[in-house]
């Protein structure tokens, strides 16, 4: 993906980095040959770090609580029922076929028979 987004970054452009998702699973991560862009578009790469930002959280809280309260913000579930659907799930999450935040409902009590 940095590839594709090097070669179609703006010149003087900015990156923004956070997590690497798409390298978790991978043996071998695959490796990334367009970052002479990095020098040629004179493009900014930054790291984000979650805990950089606690301190902001209560004001994060208080905006965001705001906005979903008046519909203006709505989150998007993927839904699975059961545990024997969970590693499916896992699956779908980790290859990208789940849609917004994956969620698995189980039952308090499931029936052994």
């Amino acid at each position: 993906m940095l590839d594709v987004v090097l070669l179609n970054t703006k010149i003087k452009g900015h990156i923004a980095v956070s997590g690497m998702i798409s390298w978790y699973n991978l043996e071998q991560p695959e490796g990334v040959h367009n970052l002479f862009y990095i020098v040629i578009k004179r493009i900014r790469m930054e790291g984000l770090f979650v805990p950089d930002f606690y301190h902001l959280y209560p004001k994060f809280l208080e905006m965001m609580l705001s906005r979903i309260k008046e519909g203006k913000i709505a989150s998007i579930e993927d839904i699975v029922e059961g545990l024997e659907s969970a590693p499916a799930a896992l699956v779908g999450l980790s290859s990208g076929r789940n849609v917004g935040k994956q969620v698995m409902v189980v039952p308090r009590e499931e029936s052994i028979s």
